[in-house]
């Protein structure tokens, strides 16, 4: 029994350790791609940094990093506490699987990234939404999410679309095709936001169906 468990917990461990190392890789890659052509366009890399953390890819993907990473430490702060509950888990997991999702429905056929872009491109959008789904699966304790948690859960895209919106509106820049209120207008962007918040909440109540799925069976 003792050494089963050993063997899982240096099983979880491992895996743990290289999706965060992946999940890591793929933000700097994106990160310098995007500080290198707002150098040679001699742009503001500060402005280069505030776009970054505007795609809720970006964002996403920086929880996902965080979280697992956290899962990592042995310290008890309320930083490694939050990022290690089931709740917050299940939250980051959805939102992954819609990154995931939202970018092979929406976005894939738009552009064909090479190079280092395609490298970033596939980690952030389709290796890392599988590695976390699978790591929520197999070692966030089950049988505590609850549908109520979903509501909670849709804070983040909400405020998000909010977010980009009211930047793009601004700036004349949004950070995705679907949402381009100066293109298509207000109602198709907040129609199609509305698509795509109502495909969190499947996601999120599915992720839901299988943790009391399997929390039932533990």
């Amino acid at each position: 029994m003792y050494a089963e468990h050993t063997q899982h917990a240096q099983g979880q461990r491992c895996f743990t350790i290289i999706a965060a190392c992946l999940g890591w890789s793929g933000l700097v890659i994106q990160l310098y791609l995007i500080f290198v052509a707002r150098w040679a366009d001699d742009a503001s890399l500060l402005g280069g940094l505030v776009r970054f953390f505007s795609f809720f890819t970006v964002l996403t993907n920086t929880l996902v990093a965080v979280a697992l990473t956290c899962a990592l430490g042995l310290r008890s702060s309320a930083v490694h506490r939050f990022f290690r509950h089931p709740v917050v888990c299940g939250g980051i997991a959805t939102s992954i699987v819609l990154v995931g999702l939202a970018y092979n429905v929406l976005l894939r056929h738009l552009w064909q990234p090479q190079g280092w872009q395609w490298v970033a491109d596939e980690l952030l959008h389709d290796v890392m939404p599988v590695l976390f789904l699978v790591y929520w699966w197999l070692y966030v304790p089950k049988g505590v999410l609850q549908l109520r948690h979903v509501l909670l859960w849709m804070l983040y895209p909400v405020v998000y679309f909010a977010y980009v919106l009211l930047r793009g509106n601004s700036l004349g820049d949004y950070m995705y095709p679907f949402i381009n209120a100066g293109t298509i207008g207000f109602t198709k962007a907040f129609i199609n936001a509305s698509g795509v918040l109502t495909g969190f909440v499947v996601i999120g109540l599915l992720l839901v169906g299988l943790d009391r799925l399997k929390g039932r069976r533990a």
